[in-house]
Protein backbone atom coordinates (compact mmCIF):
# COMPACT_ATOMS: atom_id res chain seq x y z
CA UNK A 1 0.00 0.00 0.00
CA UNK A 2 1.35 3.00 -1.42
CA UNK A 3 1.87 6.08 1.77
CA UNK A 4 -0.62 8.46 2.22
CA UNK A 5 1.19 11.94 1.08
CA UNK A 6 0.73 14.89 3.43
CA UNK A 7 2.54 18.71 2.26
CA UNK A 8 3.76 20.86 4.65
CA UNK A 9 5.73 24.48 5.23
CA UNK A 10 9.27 24.75 6.57
CA UNK A 11 8.65 26.77 10.16
CA UNK A 12 11.88 29.08 10.74
CA UNK A 13 11.66 29.46 14.60
CA UNK A 14 11.00 27.17 17.77
CA UNK A 15 9.49 27.79 21.05
CA UNK A 16 5.95 28.75 22.44
CA UNK A 17 6.01 32.34 21.29
CA UNK A 18 6.88 31.23 17.52
CA UNK A 19 4.10 28.34 17.65
CA UNK A 20 1.37 30.42 18.45
CA UNK A 21 2.21 32.66 15.89
CA UNK A 22 1.57 29.67 13.69
CA UNK A 23 -1.73 28.50 15.48
CA UNK A 24 -3.08 32.21 14.94
CA UNK A 25 -2.40 31.91 11.30
CA UNK A 26 -4.25 29.09 11.24
CA UNK A 27 -1.58 26.22 10.47
CA UNK A 28 -0.69 23.76 12.99
CA UNK A 29 3.01 23.65 14.24
CA UNK A 30 4.99 20.64 14.10
CA UNK A 31 8.61 18.59 14.02
CA UNK A 32 10.22 15.83 12.79
CA UNK A 33 12.42 13.88 14.66
CA UNK A 34 14.70 10.83 14.69
CA UNK A 35 17.27 8.86 12.96
CA UNK A 36 20.18 10.54 14.82
CA UNK A 37 19.44 13.60 12.48
CA UNK A 38 18.39 16.91 13.35
CA UNK A 39 14.62 17.78 13.68
CA UNK A 40 12.77 19.52 11.04
CA UNK A 41 10.37 21.95 12.07
CA UNK A 42 7.52 22.59 10.23
CA UNK A 43 4.09 23.92 9.85
CA UNK A 44 0.71 21.90 7.86
CA UNK A 45 -2.58 23.05 7.20
CA UNK A 46 -4.99 21.71 10.08
CA UNK A 47 -7.88 20.66 7.11
CA UNK A 48 -5.62 17.37 5.33
CA UNK A 49 -4.38 16.47 9.34
CA UNK A 50 -7.69 16.22 10.31
CA UNK A 51 -9.30 14.05 7.57
CA UNK A 52 -6.03 11.63 8.68
CA UNK A 53 -6.67 11.51 12.25
CA UNK A 54 -10.47 10.73 11.53
CA UNK A 55 -9.11 7.33 9.93
CA UNK A 56 -8.36 4.43 12.45
CA UNK A 57 -4.95 3.69 12.72
CA UNK A 58 -3.58 7.10 12.49
CA UNK A 59 -0.78 6.11 14.69
CA UNK A 60 0.52 3.08 12.41
CA UNK A 61 0.12 4.56 9.19
CA UNK A 62 3.66 5.56 7.71
CA UNK A 63 3.10 9.09 5.66
CA UNK A 64 5.42 10.90 2.91
CA UNK A 65 5.72 14.20 4.39
CA UNK A 66 6.44 17.19 1.54
CA UNK A 67 8.07 20.12 2.73
CA UNK A 68 9.48 22.17 -0.16
CA UNK A 69 11.70 19.55 -2.58
CA UNK A 70 12.23 17.42 0.36
CA UNK A 71 10.04 14.36 1.37
CA UNK A 72 10.59 12.79 5.32
CA UNK A 73 8.90 9.24 5.31
CA UNK A 74 7.64 9.19 8.82
CA UNK A 75 5.13 7.99 11.70
CA UNK A 76 2.86 9.63 13.73
CA UNK A 77 3.93 9.25 17.45
CA UNK A 78 1.87 12.22 19.24
CA UNK A 79 -0.60 14.69 18.83
CA UNK A 80 -1.53 17.78 21.08
CA UNK A 81 -4.98 19.04 21.13
CA UNK A 82 -6.99 22.34 22.38
CA UNK A 83 -8.66 21.27 25.50
CA UNK A 84 -11.80 23.51 24.79
CA UNK A 85 -12.37 23.09 21.33
CA UNK A 86 -10.36 19.59 20.48
CA UNK A 87 -8.63 20.89 17.62
CA UNK A 88 -4.98 19.60 17.20
CA UNK A 89 -2.49 22.68 18.38
CA UNK A 90 1.19 20.28 17.48
CA UNK A 91 1.98 17.13 15.88
CA UNK A 92 5.36 15.12 16.26
CA UNK A 93 6.35 12.58 13.14
CA UNK A 94 9.44 10.16 14.00
CA UNK A 95 11.59 9.60 10.78
CA UNK A 96 13.20 6.37 11.21
CA UNK A 97 16.66 4.52 9.90
CA UNK A 98 16.87 1.23 7.63
CA UNK A 99 16.29 -1.80 9.75
CA UNK A 100 14.71 -0.01 13.11
CA UNK A 101 11.78 -1.81 13.86
CA UNK A 102 9.05 0.32 15.93
CA UNK A 103 6.27 -0.66 18.44
CA UNK A 104 2.99 1.08 17.63
CA UNK A 105 -0.59 -0.18 18.23
CA UNK A 106 -2.45 -1.73 15.90
CA UNK A 107 -6.54 -1.72 15.17
CA UNK A 108 -8.23 -4.90 16.00
CA UNK A 109 -11.60 -6.18 13.68
CA UNK A 110 -14.05 -9.05 14.04
CA UNK A 111 -15.47 -10.69 10.54
CA UNK A 112 -18.37 -13.13 10.31
CA UNK A 113 -20.35 -11.91 13.67
CA UNK A 114 -23.77 -13.60 11.29
CA UNK A 115 -21.39 -16.64 11.95
CA UNK A 116 -21.60 -17.13 15.44
CA UNK A 117 -23.99 -18.85 17.26
CA UNK A 118 -23.46 -16.85 20.74
CA UNK A 119 -24.09 -13.33 18.69
CA UNK A 120 -27.49 -15.14 16.86
CA UNK A 121 -28.88 -15.82 19.92
CA UNK A 122 -28.46 -12.18 21.28
CA UNK A 123 -24.79 -12.16 23.06
CA UNK A 124 -23.11 -9.17 23.41
CA UNK A 125 -19.10 -8.66 21.50
CA UNK A 126 -17.58 -7.32 24.72
CA UNK A 127 -14.17 -5.72 22.81
CA UNK A 128 -10.94 -5.68 25.50
CA UNK A 129 -8.60 -4.30 23.25
CA UNK A 130 -9.49 -1.99 20.37
CA UNK A 131 -5.57 -1.98 19.28
CA UNK A 132 -2.73 -4.34 20.14
CA UNK A 133 0.71 -3.27 20.50
CA UNK A 134 3.31 -4.89 18.14
CA UNK A 135 6.81 -4.28 17.09
CA UNK A 136 7.72 -4.73 13.45
CA UNK A 137 9.64 -2.57 10.84
CA UNK A 138 7.68 0.07 9.38
CA UNK A 139 7.39 -1.89 6.07
CA UNK A 140 5.81 -4.06 8.29
CA UNK A 141 3.05 -2.52 10.07
CA UNK A 142 -0.10 -4.31 9.59
CA UNK A 143 -3.27 -2.09 8.45
CA UNK A 144 -5.06 -3.83 11.12
CA UNK A 145 -5.69 -7.22 12.73
CA UNK A 146 -8.35 -9.54 11.74
CA UNK A 147 -10.31 -12.03 14.28
CA UNK A 148 -12.51 -14.20 12.98
CA UNK A 149 -16.25 -14.90 15.11
CA UNK A 150 -17.29 -17.96 13.30
CA UNK A 151 -18.04 -20.55 15.96
CA UNK A 152 -18.20 -18.37 18.91
CA UNK A 153 -20.66 -19.16 21.72
CA UNK A 154 -21.49 -17.11 24.59
CA UNK A 155 -19.26 -16.88 27.24
CA UNK A 156 -16.03 -17.67 24.99
CA UNK A 157 -13.40 -15.80 24.91
CA UNK A 158 -11.30 -14.52 22.03
CA UNK A 159 -7.77 -14.73 22.25
CA UNK A 160 -4.19 -12.78 21.15
CA UNK A 161 -3.59 -16.45 19.79
CA UNK A 162 -6.53 -16.76 17.69
CA UNK A 163 -4.79 -14.98 14.83
CA UNK A 164 -1.54 -15.45 13.05
CA UNK A 165 0.60 -12.39 12.90
CA UNK A 166 1.84 -11.43 9.38
CA UNK A 167 5.71 -11.95 8.99
CA UNK A 168 8.29 -9.98 10.82
CA UNK A 169 5.52 -8.90 13.40
CA UNK A 170 5.95 -9.49 17.21
CA UNK A 171 3.43 -8.89 20.21
CA UNK A 172 5.25 -6.24 22.84
CA UNK A 173 3.45 -8.97 25.65
CA UNK A 174 4.87 -12.59 25.53
CA UNK A 175 4.12 -13.67 28.64
CA UNK A 176 0.76 -14.66 28.41
CA UNK A 177 -2.10 -15.46 25.76
CA UNK A 178 -4.33 -11.67 26.69
CA UNK A 179 -7.92 -11.88 25.66
CA UNK A 180 -9.05 -9.48 22.84
CA UNK A 181 -12.60 -9.71 23.10
CA UNK A 182 -15.87 -12.08 24.74
CA UNK A 183 -19.52 -12.85 24.19
CA UNK A 184 -21.32 -11.95 26.82
CA UNK A 185 -24.56 -12.97 27.54
CA UNK A 186 -27.99 -10.80 26.47
CA UNK A 187 -29.43 -9.62 29.20
CA UNK A 188 -32.61 -11.60 28.57
CA UNK A 189 -30.61 -14.88 28.65
CA UNK A 190 -28.93 -14.04 32.04
CA UNK A 191 -32.35 -13.04 33.43
CA UNK A 192 -33.32 -16.36 32.38
CA UNK A 193 -30.77 -18.49 33.79
CA UNK A 194 -31.23 -16.34 37.16
CA UNK A 195 -34.62 -17.59 37.30
CA UNK A 196 -33.88 -21.11 36.28
CA UNK A 197 -31.75 -20.85 39.37
CA UNK A 198 -34.25 -19.48 41.56
CA UNK A 199 -36.69 -21.77 40.72
CA UNK A 200 -33.89 -24.68 41.19
CA UNK A 201 -33.41 -23.23 44.73
CA UNK A 202 -37.32 -23.17 45.44
CA UNK A 203 -37.54 -26.76 44.58
CA UNK A 204 -34.36 -27.93 47.04
CA UNK A 205 -36.03 -25.96 49.46
CA UNK A 206 -39.00 -27.89 49.27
Amino acid sequence: MANTVITAEIRERAGKGAARAVRRAGMVPGVIYGAKQEPVLFQIDPRPLNKLLHKQGFFSHILDVKIGKETYEVLPRDVQFDKVTDAPIHVDFLRFAKGQTMTVEVPVRFVNEEKSPGLKKGGVLNIVRHDVEVECAPSAIPEELVFDLTGVEVGDSIHISAIKLPKGVELTITDRDFTVATVAAPSALKSEENAESADEEEATEE
